[in-house]
């Protein structure tokens, strides 16, 4: 079993890195790019929603802010790719820290509402702070990526860009997941007063969580400004942060595969089909409430599940059942 997932995987990396080989047409290979921030996105969101069970609605404010940070700096204070990445990942830390501490006490509907109020809040922020912002009329020219003398100016050159922090981003999940702070936030997911009598601290586990997940999001707005050489306040509404939670529910909550398939239907699938089914784009928001509402029905643990959390979606009665009757097959074999 071990030997053919690991050979999906192997498969699945040549196929992806092989996509701007594969697909001639730049257009198409943009909509590649849009996709592979989506799932940088959706991996950060992952991290709040899925891991660690917080229900945040206004996540496209840290994505907003990567945007915004690396706009100003770079044309503004003409800094390069490294240094603007270096205050991108400062910023997002120190705005994920400041959200988190006034919210990381509240729980389900209630830390919703006050997720997405912080949401709205950056919108405004960004709209009407015009001495920084420039407010509605956005900040263009940001210039593209360049280091090592060299420039990435063409959607391959941004695709492979994007893949590298997706896979990056990827393997530092899964290390965090296998790691002591990933059971933590197993485990407060699960019922906090058990996880706060067993000694973990819930404040600073949702607070690592909160900071990880706009760490993610910066990172993905950052990228996101120097491929479309431009950003306004109209880039980060809620629309974006709804789309990426939907993408991790239909994926898959906590299942790294689960994100990248949804962003993949999400995001990429949409635009693919243009071409074939011209009237699609404007019927598609109801095509994504019906696959919702199906996946709610007939899967809710989504595409992919989480292996810690095939025991959730199974009723009590059902994993007792399961238990003694790997206990009976334990004693008849011994």
């Amino acid at each position: 079993m071990n030997f053919i997932k690991k050979n999906i995987y192997l498969l699945s990396f040549i196929l992806v890195f092989l996509i701007p080989f594969i697909v001639n047409r730049p257009d198409y290979l943009s909509v590649f790019v849009i996709t592979m921030i989506y799932i940088l996105l959706a991996l950060g969101l992952n991290i709040v929603v899925g891991f660690c069970g917080l229900l945040a609605l206004g996540f496209a404010a840290f994505y907003g802010i990567g945007a915004y940070i690396t706009a100003i700096l770079a044309v503004k204070y003409g800094l390069t790719f490294f240094p603007v990445l270096f205050f991108v990942i400062i910023g997002s830390a120190l705005v994920g820290l400041a959200s988190g501490l006034p919210v990381i006490r509240l729980r389900g509907d209630y830390l919703a509402i006050v997720t997405l109020g912080l949401g709205e809040i950056a919108r405004i922020f960004f709209n009407n702070f015009e001495t920084l912002t420039n407010g509605p009329k956005g900040i263009s020219s940001i210039p593209g990526p360049s280091f090592f003398g060299f420039s990435i100016n063409t959607p391959a050159g941004f695709y492979y860009l994007l893949l590298f922090f997706v896979a990056i981003s990827i393997r530092f999940i899964r290390n965090i997941e296998n790691s002591h702070i990933g059971r933590s936030w197993a485990a407060i997911r699960e019922d906090e007063v058990a996880a706060s009598s067993v000694g973990i601290n819930i404040t600073k586990m949702k607070l690592v969580a909160f900071i990880l997940g706009s760490i993610l999001a910066g990172i993905a707005g950052f990228l996101f400004a120097q491929v479309q050489t431009f950003v306004s306040p109209d880039s980060f509404t809620f629309i974006d942060s709804a789309m990426v939670l939907c993408a991790i529910v239909l994926g898959g909550l906590g299942s790294i595969p689960g994100v990248i398939i949804g962003s993949i239907i999400l995001t990429l699938l949409p635009e693919l089909l243009r071409d074939v089914l011209p009237g699609f784009a404007d019927y598609r928001m109801l095509f994504f409430g019906v696959i919702l509402v199906l996946m709610m029905l007939f899967r809710p643990q989504g595409i992919f599940r989480n292996q810690r959390r095939k025991a959730e979606m199974r009723p009590a009665s059902e994993s007792i059942k399961n238990e003694e009757d790997e206990s009976l097959a334990e004693d008849r074999r011994k």
